[in-house]
């Protein structure tokens, strides 16, 4: 295996994240995390940094969602075969799970870049035949099941993957721990070290780890009572060091990644400055999210930035020059995207969407602090706003199986769209997954995100439709803080951080912008002035594209956190 010889012989990088988005036909992710981590890989084989990635085979992936006429969302497992996209590694590691032996079969995926170098992404499975039934489900499915198998599935992805890189003879300069749910990784380099103390021991452990956190949302950070996490972990680590590094009441896996860390980080300026809030007393830097150039531009655009500004794809500073492009190119590769976003529709949901019509677009996952129905507050205002200046509207995303809350707002989208009829035409699009997030972030008009502030972490959607000439139109929340510029890069709903504290008054200002631009300056905007609109498409590639991707992201972590001398800031 010439790639793990040559991660054997320079200072490499291990990526460990629960869910990785590889490639559509690998349905190893869920959503924005692991779409996220797949660009940071992506981004990884195209420049050539030395990282291997560890996340988990999930056979029945995260979950297929089907819509019932009303709304109503129904889960069915995916269907695919590992043996077919996958390479079985010749070898199993062994982890403890409440005493008993697990056997983890490693798998592997090669993402290749743009000039040749491979990143292996390596799948941890336990459906091996030595394990007991039970056992052998434990990496089925992505956040599957309870509280016990959750805890199961983070054992098996940190300790289980550090011994899967130790198998293979990889000694890792760092451990990037993506998230909580990857901490358990950081004990098995504890155990693993062959300091003399403790003090010792947890040093060498911090000079080797980072630790990302990506949610300000109380709920995403996975706890474990201690009786059971210690159950599960056996002998690993010893209890008083366990409740030393994971906090004083229960095992909180952000603060086991906090404190076994030397370089922490949020993922926008402004999630930053919550994560400091949320975590006091640990140093938490910000490295703003980005997304993966080639990936997400839609093939007409992407074949207008070849002939224009090569080298774009690798060398995303490039597209500051986006505002010279020829203003009829990029509006007709706008509507190649967009014709082929209005067959998607019809061949999913039925509804004709029109191409001389301006389209909304909004996919997220459907829960209550994404405020998705926030646009459906008042419909009478919404057709008041649209009046004389069709609109239509692009919804996806998926509700968790055990969120009901998020279901129900599935189901509400379907009922304000019987309310809205003919008056604004509304779509659905069921089971969104990277295919489907590609045609909407390219084939929209308009990109719409309406989340709680402060509870957006960074959001990666809107500067996927930045690289296709979509602005954006958003509550300054999360990366928007860092990208707005209010009719250049698109709009802002509602007021700046902390301008408001009332929340009434909040959301009486974010309804006032949400439906006072809607219908006084972007419709206006896109139907009586062409050329204005064109030059909006480009300020907004020429103003975000060049700074919110996965190639600049990539490099600061080498730069900061990975091979970063200096000290900790």
């Amino acid at each position: 295996m010439p790639i793990f010889t040559r991660l054997r012989e320079e200072p490499s990088v291990a990526y460990f994240s629960m869910e990785i988005a590889v490639d559509p036909d690998v349905p190893t992710y869920s959503g924005g995390l692991g779409v996220l981590a797949g660009d940071l890989v992506r981004s990884a084989a195209d420049l050539g940094v030395p990282l291997v990635a560890v996340t988990q085979l999930s056979r029945a992936g995260y979950f297929r969602q089907q819509l019932g006429a009303d709304g109503t969302q129904q889960e069915q497992p995916v269907s695919w075969n590992p043996e077919e996209r996958l390479e079985r590694l010749p070898f199993t590691v062994e982890v403890q799970l409440w005493g008993r032996p697990v056997a983890v079969q490693p798998w592997r995926f090669d993402v290749v870049g743009a000039r040749g170098h491979v990143v292996p992404v390596l799948m941890l499975d336990t459906d091996v035949a030595s394990n007991a039934p039970a056992d052998r489900a434990v990496t089925a499915a992505l956040y599957g099941g309870d509280r016990e198998l959750r805890l199961a599935q983070e054992i098996v992805l940190g300790v289980g993957g550090a011994r899967v890189l130790h198998a293979l003879g990889l000694a890792p300069a760092k451990f990037h721990l993506n998230e909580g749910h990857a901490a358990f990784a950081a004990l098995e380099l504890l155990r693993r070290s062959g300091a003399p103390t403790f003090e010792d021991r947890l040093q060498d452990v911090r000079s080797r780890c980072v630790f990302t956190t990506h949610t300000p949302v109380a709920a995403g950070h996975d706890r474990f009572p201690y009786p059971l996490a210690e159950s599960a972990l056996g002998p690993l680590v010893e209890p008083h060091e366990l409740r030393q590094l994971a906090g004083a009441d229960d095992l909180n896996m952000t603060e086991l990644g906090l404190r076994t860390a030397g370089y922490a980080n949020a993922v926008a300026a402004r999630h930053g400055e919550v994560a400091r809030g949320m975590f006091p007393g640990h140093t938490i830097a910000h490295v703003t999210n980005g997304v993966h150039p080639a990936t997400w531009t839609s093939p007409s655009l992407r074949a207008l930035y070849d002939e224009h500004l090569p080298g774009w794809s690798l060398e995303p500073s490039l597209l500051a020059r986006a505002e010279h492009l020829p203003g009829r190119l990029v509006w007709e590769a706008h509507q190649a995207a967009k014709r082929d976003l209005i067959a998607a529709v019809e061949s999913a949901t039925g509804t004709q969407l029109r191409e001389d019509v301006l389209t909304l677009g909004y996919a997220r996952r459907a829960t209550a602090y994404k405020r998705p129905g926030l646009l459906f507050s008042d419909l009478e205002r919404l057709r008041r706003a649209c009046h004389g200046a069709p609109l239509q509207i692009v919804f996806a995303g998926k509700a968790h199986p055990r969120d009901h809350e998020g279901k129900e707002l599935i189901r509400a989208f379907f009922e304000h769209t019987r309310k809205l009829g003919d008056a604004v035409r509304c779509a659905y699009l069921p089971n969104y997954e990277m295919r489907t997030a590609a045609k909407l972030v390219a084939g929209v008009d308009v990109w719409l995100n309406t989340p709680e502030p402060p509870l957006e972490a960074s959001g990666t959607s809107g500067m996927k439709a930045a690289f296709n000439g979509v602005p954006h139109f958003s509550v300054l929340d999360g990366w928007w803080v860092e990208g707005h510029a209010e009719g250049v890069t698109g709009w802002a709903i509602g007021p700046a951080p902390r301008a408001v504290t009332d929340d009434a008054e909040r959301r009486r200002q974010e309804l006032d912008d949400l439906y006072g631009k809607l219908e006084h300056v972007i419709l206006p905007l896109y139907y009586d002035s062409a050329d204005g609109w064109v030059s909006t498409m480009r300020s907004c590639v020429a103003g975000l594209a060049p700074f919110f991707n996965s190639h600049r992201m990539l490099r600061s972590y080498v730069t900061d956190a990975y091979f970063h001398t200096g000290t900790r800031s």
